[in-house]
């Protein structure tokens, strides 16, 4: 089920009983705010259809990746005082046999004063310097969506958050608050088949995850700020978050729930023009508040970590990309020393990233091809994807999800019999 916000629901509400009937005259303000909400001033959406099948047997999940039908609709409404915005998306799944709702943005911004922002409700929120890797970014992320054949849009899950932005010349400041954990939306073996360390195997439907999800309100809260200024064309950012693991970074003593362990980030980046293209590096210390000494072998250890990408245009219209990330383990004998059995993770773990984007055709057709692999993991991961766009309103789509590995426990060697391959369709209006 898709959580609202209360400020949420209260617009829903106001806008039911706007249609309803008009709002009388002993409640000027009320009537003032609802007839702003209701001149939309832009409508957009998109109807798509998208199917998919795996490339392997997996007898933990179906053969459909992925068979849906989706309507999204996109309002807006410009009023004085600031904007408004709802977008949602209704869809069908063959795979899951049902129908649902997810309601992707629903918020109200306004800018008090010229050095201020303020956005509250559902909303996307991302910042970093990362290509689908994230590091600083402790928004939540949809991962069933990326693996299973969505646009990539749907990678960034939604947050019911407080946004305030605060401008100067000496530099910018981003705090964000949300008042209720939002994890992501982690895989779980409901669509994917994953490693089950307590197992010792791999599992899917037959060992679906259930977690112990912080959810109190304002008691289980996050915040993340971002204080950043450019300079001479180079953007420096710093970063730091207080909040959980945001999928499932421990287990409960008696190792029949997954739970999600307080975690404190502290992180930097810097991103500007290198040579002919554009360069950039983050880095982020992961602290495992829970388990600061690292001898805990049911809760994540804290982590270093580091990436270094670079971006250029190698010929007209063909951009190629390419990224270098560590994750370093802290108190890695600690770990290794109270492991009880089973693998252990390494040290480091080193992943590079591949990103060929070609567009031709009056740049109406666009190739990619992005790669993950991992020296350390010994495993890959492969996105290639072709997207033509037929006119202004309808554009085709197909691609993949195609996972190697020499073992079943690394990162994308356990995802190998969720390789699948997907088309799509869709109408934009």
């Amino acid at each position: 089920m898709i959580s609202k916000t209360l400020i949420i629901i209260g617009i829903t509400i106001t806008t039911f009983s706007f249609t309803a009937g008009a709002a009388t005259d002993s409640n000027e303000p009320e009537r003032s705010f609802l007839n702003a909400l209701s001149d939309i001033t832009e409508f957009h959406g998109f109807y798509e259809m998208r199917g998919g099948y795996r490339l392997r047997k997996d007898k933990y999940e179906k053969d459909m990746s992925i068979m849906e039908n989706r309507l999204q609709l996109d309002l807006f409404s410009y009023p004085e005082w600031g904007d408004i915005k709802v977008k949602g998306d209704f869809f069908g799944d063959l795979v899951t046999e049902q129908g649902d709702f997810d309601l992707r943005e629903a918020n109200i911004f306004a800018r008090p004063t010229e050095y201020m922002d303020i956005k509250v409700g559902r909303q996307i929120l991302t910042w970093g310097t990362g290509d689908l890797v994230f590091i600083n970014d402790l928004f939540p992320k949809d991962w069933q969506s990326f693996f299973i054949g969505r646009d990539t849009e749907y990678l960034k899950a939604p947050s019911d958050a407080v946004k305030i932005s605060l401008f100067s010349d000496a530099a910018n400041l981003d705090i964000i608050y949300t008042p209720q954990f939002d994890p992501d939306r982690f895989i779980d073996g409901s669509r994917i088949s994953y490693w089950n360390s307590n197992l010792a195997s791999l599992a899917g439907e037959n060992a679906i995850v259930h977690t112990d999800k912080p959810n109190r309100w304002f008691k289980d809260s996050e915040i993340a700020a971002r204080l950043y200024k450019n300079i001479d064309n180079y953007e420096l950012a710093f970063y730091g978050y207080q909040g959980y693991w945001k999928s499932p970074g421990g287990q409960n003593a008696a190792m029949t729930q997954a739970t999600f362990p307080d975690l404190n980030v502290y992180g930097a980046s810097i991103r500007g023009v290198v040579g002919k293209g554009i360069g950039n590096l983050e880095l982020g210390y992961y602290e495992s508040a829970e388990d600061s000494s690292g001898k805990n072998f049911l809760i994540n250890n804290s982590e270093i970590r580091y990436l270094v990408s670079y971006t250029q245009e190698i010929g007209k219209d063909f951009t190629l990309s390419l990224q270098y990330y560590i994750e370093q383990m802290t108190d890695y004998d600690q770990y290794r020393d109270n492991l009880p059995s089973g693998p252990a993770r390494d040290e480091l773990r080193h992943l590079t990233t591949m990103r060929l984007t070609k567009l031709l055709m009056k740049q109406n057709l666009k190739c990619s091809l992005f790669t993950y692999y991992s020296p350390s993991d010994k495993d890959v991961y492969m996105r290639p994807n072709i997207n033509y766009k037929v006119n202004d309103y309808m554009a085709v789509e197909a691609g993949g999800n195609i996972f190697f590995g020499d073992y079943p426990q690394t990162f994308f060697g356990q995802f190998q019999n969720n390789t699948n391959i997907y088309m799509g369709f869709r109408y934009s209006f």
